[in-house]
């Protein structure tokens, strides 16, 4: 065969089609024809978004029931914001690998909710099915978790596997339910040693749940029925730092002095909107701010007040303390504290021998008359001063009433029956507040030396425009004087008078 004869055959090879492929010889690596290189779009739920190949979010989808095509892959899924009715426990079995698991705000019952729906989630940290329609909890939560949230339903009952035997809880959150004491079993916590936060406010328990977790930080137990505290009942939590005990049904007879001496970490505790006649005994050392307003005490004694030294903040509004239910020296013990509130007590003067630091003294909506030389004398490191809606007139007002207060910023004499400007105010002041007295002249001398005044309310006062008198503003600066939509800015030196100052309502104040 010659040489031509050669090409022409090798010509005819490459141009005729080969045979055809057999099974099993296709190139694997090789894309086919219509096909992308692209790896395969992963599943997701129709409508719902899956951001990362472990997350499922299909929140406010109006979803009726649970949705299929969920990749066993998936560690968060969130299903709030729907209108499921029940969890079908082949669906949710497959997702062993769960981790977060969202249902809140749905309508899930506990006959929607099989007693095994969780058996398999057993990597399962974070659960939260708030605002649902459960009577009971589930009666088994897995080992693994760390955060449950059943607050919102109708829950009546607990059980010994919802939250106990689990080493790693921190956080249960079970308020505004329908928990009595006996939905509560003695051992709702028991091997579960590091729960920190447990929420039980909105409830209907008539005392201190027993056997709680030791390891306590923050207890919630407000908006309930409690009128005791069983003895030896807070005895473990020695970590505990606050306690929410407001809006109960608490009376002196449900505390004792044990109550609460064992809370060596405690910081916060709230017994205001109770009964409570005297202020409780045994207050640990630690504490820092004291809640008890709006009971029925009549008689604060310094000797309860002993361990607890280290209070900041004494909060005893509207109780029924009168002229003689906060004695010359009752709060000695507390040398460090910053705020005292009294508001709403009958008071008929400012209480005397009050702590020497104490920064902040709210008195208003009492029925002080009179303020003398020296009653403010014993703190002068006074920064806020609240005597508003008492009955003070400026004929019983000391002119040196406020000489020592060197500190004093905020000065609040609103709501009395002054008819003049108090004299001797301290040249720190940056508030004055004088509004709804009965002001009936300005004159420059009262307002000498106050070039720190960011803020003079003067509303529903008596004054006119011949009423003050010339150089009023002259120590005050740039001060701006507003009226809803008016505004005159003041000269920095001027002698005439503000002709804006008949206004019935206004506020002078830094430009």
């Amino acid at each position: 065969m010659g040489r031509p004869t050669q090409w022409l055959s090798l010509l005819l090879l490459l141009l005729l089609p080969g045979p055809l492929p057999m099974a099993g010889m296709e190139d694997a690596a090789f894309p086919h024809l219509g096909e992308s290189s692209q790896p395969p779009p992963r599943a997701c739920p129709p409508r719902c978004s899956c951001p990362r190949v472990d997350t499922v979010d299909c929140d406010g989808l109006d979803l009726r029931v649970f949705p299929d095509n969920i990749t066993r892959a998936t560690q968060h899924l969130s299903l709030q914001n729907n209108q499921l009715q029940e969890l079908p426990y082949n669906e949710l079995s497959r997702l062993s690998g769960l981790r977060t698991l969202n249902l809140h705000n749905n309508l899930i019952s506990s006959e929607g909710l099989p007693d095994e729906a969780f058996e398999s989630l057993t990597q399962l940290q974070h659960i939260y099915v708030a605002h649902n329609k459960l009577s009971v909890a589930p009666q088994f939560l897995p080992r693994s978790l760390r955060v449950a949230d059943l607050a919102a339903n109708q829950v009546m009952e607990i059980f010994p596997l919802t939250f106990g035997e689990k080493p790693a809880l921190r956080s249960v959150y079970l308020h505004n339910n329908q928990l009595s004491n006996a939905g509560l079993p003695p051992d709702a916590f028991r091997g579960s040693e590091a729960v920190t936060t447990l929420s039980l406010s909105n409830n209907r328990f008539s005392y201190l749940p027993p056997s709680l977790p030791s390891s306590l930080e923050r207890l919630h137990l407000q908006n309930n029925l409690i009128s005791k505290v069983p003895r030896g009942a807070l005895s473990r939590q020695t970590q505990l730092r606050e306690l929410y005990l407001q809006h109960n049904q608490l009376t002196d007879s449900g505390l004792d002095a044990t109550t609460f001496s064992k809370l060596h970490s405690l910081e916060y505790l709230d017994l205001s909107h109770n009964q409570l006649t005297t202020v409780p005994a045994g207050l640990p050392r630690t504490l820092a701010i004291l809640h008890l307003g709006r009971n029925r005490i009549r008689q604060v004694e310094a000797a309860r007040l002993h361990g607890a030294r280290g209070l900041r903040y004494l909060l005893l509004q509207h109780n029924q303390l009168g002229s003689s239910g906060l004695p010359a020296g009752a709060l000695r013990p507390l040398r460090g504290l910053h705020t005292l509130h009294l508001y709403g007590n009958g008071l008929d003067r400012v209480p005397l021998a009050l702590p020497r630091r104490l920064c902040a003294l709210v008195l208003p909506h009492n029925h002080v008359a009179t303020l003398g030389a020296r009653e403010l004398a014993a703190t002068p490191g006074l920064m806020e001063l609240n005597l508003a809606y008492n009955r003070l007139t400026s004929a019983r007002v000391h002119h040196r009433a406020f000489r020592r207060l060197r500190t004093l910023r905020s000065l609040d004499l609103a709501g009395n029956q002054l008819t003049r400007l108090p004299m001797g105010l301290p040249t720190g002041l940056h508030t004055l507040r004088l509004q709804r007295n009965q002001l009936r002249m300005l004159e420059p001398e009262p307002l000498t030396g106050l070039d720190q005044l960011k803020e003079l309310s003067l509303a529903h006062n008596r004054l006119r425009v011949g009423d003050i008198g010339p150089g009023t503003w002259h120590e005050l600066q740039a001060l701006q004087v507003r009226h809803r939509l008016v505004s005159h800015t003041i000269p920095r030196a001027s002698p005439s008078p503000c002709l804006h100052c008949h206004i019935p309502n206004i506020l002078v104040s830094w430009s």
